[in-house]
């Protein structure tokens, strides 16, 4: 037995309330007759899925016990669409005028075992089932109209007989294989835009996480397949994928983890596929407990509102439903208005729907008469969830199928008739095979308007309409039309949705979301996880001078060398162009400190060329002061040309008349340091060192050294000058307009030369530093150098480590620093003792005059 407790205990009170409506305790309701059947000069067989029976192979070994599980009212339209288009045909003069149309009617099973069974018993002609045997010498049924799954499993023995069979459901590829089905015939559009319609519409709400839900059909398999394929493609990812069973077999096989999968997800929309033989509404007690939260996109091959399971339209609300388009046949919802037991006696299935759903009495041996039933009965009456008064796509498809067979009946005897004649009333016979070379190539249109075409090749595809299922007021489930897919129109325009109309699941408010992942704003690129799908993943920031202006990027775009990222990283801006400018806070301090020392170094030259004869000016070498403080003023100028828009000019002249000029400075101070070392050593008027100091030989020492570091500068400038560049980089926003010293080594000559007359100049000073004498300089020299050697060696690894303005500011200080070092330990003290201290500024003695006069010859012009 099925083990499905809350189900059969469900089940085994619906039976025991049909068996109290029978008088004399009989079952009427299983008494009653198998087939519904109308006479006619031809008829068509049908075989639909009206009753869900499911077999108990555990009553008894050899013979299968059947047990009733539930009426698909849904289902029961089909039998109605078959009446009413042979009905709206019988009377139609145009259409097989003197023919009359007939059918005969079987429910079929879900049991793999059980299928066959009514399809022998239409067969053999006899109440039983007898495989291979036709009681009947002649039927009347050209064709046969049947579900697609029982086409599958029916269409191989119709084969045998070269039956027409013509299909209700939704079009099935398998089925289209002429060489193993040549007899079947598909009466629906081809569902090949189907999955992209789907996809369309999970594009159309950004849901990029679902889960499906899919019958084990070979259809529902390739479905599937395509399905992912599309999802894939759209970069859609797919949590679970859950079996929904067709027989009983595989219902039996699939229950024990039915619906696991879909309580355990987190995604909340489900894509549904199952079609109209699917026995997914014997599960509907454990369905409901798993729909109220989640968004479920189905078809309209299995229709939940038309079920008499009620109870679920409260979680079904806000479902999204593709149906195919089609026209609306006029007459036909009269024609459901009026049906009823009493207009159709003979419909066993009208009789047992109307005790179901009117609560009516069954008397009578025949158990054919209904008592106690409302007076105001009718399927007009019944909410939708009980029956429908839409037409569905399988009953557009049986009316269809219905046309399809009198157009090639009527085809075939018109060309029967111009071949052999019919006297004397007699009626033309004819075999259903004979039929096929009409239906292969048959294309007509129908009384809606709508072209139907049965020739798969050339089967166009189908339009689709959204529904949307509104389940208020409450119980009262309809279906409200709020949008289309249409694989013809423009790929802007394939979907067209009117939101504003959509309800969405209960509680939910807002178009609900159903994503792994939250989607990573602008600024952030995803990062995959390992072992998780494409769709789920973490944000991770850009880096430096990257952006991302869309969610979920998989990658972050650079920005060009002209741009730079935003503090957000979503956008790049166009960086502004800046260089160390007169106006800049930093340019305008360094300006104003080079004027101000080069102010006061004319003003400490003024003060030296006012007392000139002092003997404090005269004992330290006027010329070479005066050349000294000339050459810091135009070192302390010389920084100006590191600050401004830069040129080619001023990109030459930096470097070059910054080492010159300093060349000159330390020569300088280095003639002074020699100078003073040969005054002190110089004990006797016919030593060598006397002539040399009295034929002023130090001070050629200026101009060797400085020619030397300008044919250094001249060969810097011959091989590789300096340029105007750009730093792109160095500061965050802007691009940096900068000089290139082009030759790096040629620097760093230049630099180090002017290092090694630094060093010299130190080395001299030091050791002379102790040399007597009131006015001896060589302290100031030597603490002077020691501050300039200092300053450029620290500027080195500063230099260095700084980039952009920073860089141009750090050689400005340099200079200037460098240069007030020289100013400040040389000329300073002697300043304070001019100006300050007079009395100190004055000889005394004989032999202090004696000296002084010998180291007067150093003047520049005696």
């Amino acid at each position: 037995t099925l083990k499905m407790f809350p189900l059969n205990f469900l089940l085994l009170f619906l039976q025991l309330c049909l068996l109290v409506t029978c008088h004399d305790d009989q079952n009427c309701f299983f008494q009653m007759e198998r087939s519904y059947y109308k006479d006619g000069d031809i008829e068509i067989a049908a075989f639909f899925p009206i009753y869900i029976y499911l077999v108990d192979r555990m009553i008894n070994i050899f013979k299968n016990h059947v047990t009733f599980k539930g009426f698909q009212s849904k289902n029961y339209q089909y039998v109605l669409a078959l009446v009413f288009a042979i009905e709206e045909i019988n009377k139609n003069p145009q259409l097989l005028p003197n023919v009359t149309l007939g059918f005969d009617l079987y429910n079929v099973m879900h049991s793999d075992m059980m299928v066959m069974q009514n399809p022998f018993i239409w067969l053999a002609g006899l109440e039983e089932d007898v495989p291979n045997y036709m009681c009947r010498k002649w039927s009347k049924s050209v064709a046969v109209i049947s579900g697609t799954s029982i086409a599958v499993q029916v269409g191989t023995l119709l084969e045998l007989y070269k039956i027409p069979q013509l299909t209700l459901g939704s079009f099935e590829p398998l089925l289209s294989d002429s060489g193993q089905f040549p007899s079947l015939y598909q009466m629906a559009p081809k569902d090949t835009s189907l999955a992209l319609g789907i996809v369309s519409l999970m594009l159309h709400f950004s849901w990029t996480w679902v889960g499906l839900a899919i019958s084990d059909l070979p259809k529902g398999i390739q479905f599937m397949s395509n399905l992912k394929v599309e999802l894939q493609k759209n970069g859609i990812c797919v949590d679970f994928v859950e079996l929904i069973a067709v027989t009983e077999e595989s219902y039996i096989s699939l229950q024990n983890r039915f619906h696991i999968q879909i309580l355990k997800s987190s995604a909340n929309v489900v894509i549904l596929f199952c079609d109209t033989d699917s026995l997914i509404g014997i599960s509907f007690p454990t369905w409901e407990r798993v729909m109220t939260w989640k968004v479920w996109v189905t078809t309209s091959q299995w229709d939940f509102a038309s079920d008499e399971h009620h109870i679920l339209l409260h979680s079904f609300h806000g479902t999204l439903i593709f149906s195919h388009h089609h026209g609306e046949i006029s007459g036909f919802k009269n024609f459901l208005q009026t049906a009823n037991p009493s207009k159709y006696p003979e419909d066993i299935y009208l009789l047992r729907f109307w005790l179901l759903v009117f609560d009516c009495s069954v008397t009578g041996a025949s158990c054919k008469t209904l008592q106690n039933c409302p007076l105001n009965a009718s399927l007009e009456s019944l909410p939708p969830h009980r029956f429908d008064m839409s037409m569905s796509d399988g009953s557009y498809n049986i009316y269809n199928a219905v046309y399809a067979v009198a157009h090639s009946v009527h085809e075939m005897l018109l060309q029967l008739l111009e071949i052999q004649p019919v006297n004397n009333g007699a009626k033309l016979t004819f075999s259903p095979w004979q039929l096929h070379p009409f239906l292969k190539n048959l294309q007509f249109t129908n009384p809606v308007g709508d072209l139907v075409n049965l020739n798969h090749m050339t089967n166009l595809e189908a339009e689709y309409d959204i529904l949307n299922f509104w389940n208020f007021p409450y119980g009262v489930g309809r279906k409200v039309k709020v949008g289309q897919f249409s694989p013809y129109a423009s790929q802007s325009q394939k979907l067209s949705l009117s939101e504003n109309l959509i309800e969405w699941a209960i509680g939910i408010t807002e178009t609900p979301r159903s994503v792994c992942s939250e989607s990573c704003s602008p600024g952030f690129r995803k990062a995959s996880l390992e072992g998780k799908p494409t769709c789920c993943f973490d944000c991770t920031p850009c880096p430096e001078n990257e952006i991302s202006n869309q969610t979920d990027m998989d990658q972050c775009m650079k920005c060009l060398d002209h741009q730079y990222a935003s503090t957000e990283r979503n956008q790049c801006f166009h960086k502004k162009v800046t260089f160390l400018s007169f106006e800049d806070p930093l340019g305008m301090t360094l300006v104003c400190t080079a004027l101000c020392f080069s102010v006061l170094t004319a003003v400490v030259l003024g003060v030296f060329v006012k007392h000139r004869d002092t003997p404090l000016v005269k004992a330290n070498n006027r010329c070479l002061s005066y050349i000294l403080l000339i050459a810091l003023i135009f070192c302390f100028l010389c920084s100006l040309l590191f600050i401004g828009h830069p040129n080619t000019t001023t990109c030459v002249l930096q470097q070059t008349t910054f080492g010159v000029m300093f060349t000159v400075a330390v020569s300088t101070v280095l003639a002074k340091t020699i100078t003073v070392v040969l005054a002190f050593k110089v004990t006797a008027p016919g030593r060598r060192m006397r002539h040399w100091l009295i034929s002023g030989v130090p001070n050629s020492i200026i101009p060797i050294c400085s020619l030397i570091q300008l044919a250094l500068c001249a060969i810097w400038l011959g091989n590789s000058p300096p340029f105007i560049d750009t730093d792109a980089h160095s500061e965050h926003g802007h691009i940096i307009l900068m000089c290139n010293k082009g030759s790096v080594i040629a620097f760093y000559c230049v630099l180090g030369y002017l290092g090694s007359l630094a060093m010299a100049s130190f080395t001299v000073a030091f050791l002379a530093r102790n040399l007597p004498d009131k006015f001896n300089e060589a302290k100031f020299l030597t603490f002077s150098m020691l501050v300039f050697c200092s300053v450029w060696v620290t500027f080195l690894p500063v230099y260095h480590s700084t980039k952009g303005k920073v860089m141009v500011a750090v050689e400005v200080f340099s200079i200037l620093a460098s240069g007030a070092g020289l100013l400040g330990c040389i000329f300073v003290p002697k300043c304070y003792i001019i100006l300050l201290r007079p009395e100190k500024n004055a000889l005394k003695g004989l032999r202090d005059r004696r000296i002084s006069k010998e180291t007067d010859v150093l003047r520049c012009s005696s």
